[in-house]
């Protein structure tokens, strides 16, 4: 096409797109870039907002690495994440929510009453509940891999005085699908704001903050995966949540817990003498 116009561009990338030897692709490109120049005409897209554009793409790259994922970041707190779930999500089991750009594969092993909270400071937080099936049946051998940040509101990825794995452990379920662990009471924090979607939040005039929030990854045979996290009722970010993660079924409530209290069967039983809160959450997964 040697005569192509502002008008008839889609239409003609359109027309040199063959029988591909993958639909979907070819499916998703072609609206993809239907909605990209429909963008562009819409905002009168200039010379120097393109280069921004892709500046702000190099950059992205250029900070991601093993341990960051910015380009996870950005999909996050434009609700791209977010999204997505929601379109595969089933109205069965828990929802779905963000894993966000901080998970590291290869945690621990934690027992079952295991402690996450080693010799960090802040209020002691028991965890537990059943990993089920949505009639309520517990299910046997599920693994339960579960991340927070540090109670300075940071992950150990993105902190040098943790380590590895510090908050990070992944358990595996008894025959009565029960998870349980100790931690830190979990603290609100600020997605990194030091690099291009900290520019670009700050750009539109929106605060970084996330309310605090267990992460869960659960696995088993012949369920699906479920990435999900819970937050805490009460918090000042639940309902302005940056990357759009909170469902209203995975909001739960602390209990407070008076002390000497603490259960049995715990790594810490005999050591939490103060008072304590708990959180009682069942996670329920759905066939395949």
């Amino acid at each position: 096409m040697r005569n192509v116009t502002k008008d008839n561009i889609t239409d003609v990338f359109l027309s040199y797109m063959g029988e591909s030897t993958n639909p979907r692709l070819a499916e998703v490109m072609g609206s993809l870039v239907k909605h990209l120049h429909a963008f562009a005409a819409e905002v009168n897209l200039t010379h120097a907002e393109w280069e921004q554009g892709i500046d702000f793409l190099e950059r992205t790259g250029d900070i991601s690495d093993a341990e960051r994922h910015e380009f996870v970041l950005l999909s996050d707190v434009l609700g791209l994440s977010s999204l997505v779930d929601m379109l595969h999500n089933t109205s069965e089991g828990t929802s779905s929510s963000v894993l966000g750009p901080f998970h590291i594969t290869g945690a621990p092993a934690l027992p079952i009453g295991g402690d996450m909270k080693g010799a960090f400071d802040g209020t002691v937080m028991v965890a537990e509940g059943i990993v089920r099936d949505p009639d309520g049946t517990p299910i046997k051998g599920a693994t339960v891999d579960i991340w927070q940040t540090a109670p300075n509101g940071l992950y150990s990825s993105q902190d040098p005085d943790q380590d590895t794995y510090s908050f990070h452990g992944l358990q595996t379920t008894g025959p009565d699908g029960r998870y349980a662990f100790t931690s830190v009471k979990p603290v609100e924090y600020p997605v990194p704001t030091d690099g291009p979607v900290g520019e670009l939040l700050n750009g539109m005039g929106r605060h970084a903050w996330r309310p605090s929030h267990l992460h869960y990854i659960v696995k088993a045979e012949g369920y699906k995966s479920l990435v999900t996290e819970i937050f805490a009722e009460g918090d000042q970010y639940l309902d302005q949540d940056t990357v759009f993660g909170v469902r209203e079924d995975l909001v739960m409530t602390y209990q407070d817990m008076p002390a000497g209290s603490f259960p049995e069967g715990f790594a810490l039983s005999d050591q939490v003498k103060d008072a304590y809160v708990r959180v009682d959450f069942d996670l329920v997964l759905v066939k395949v």
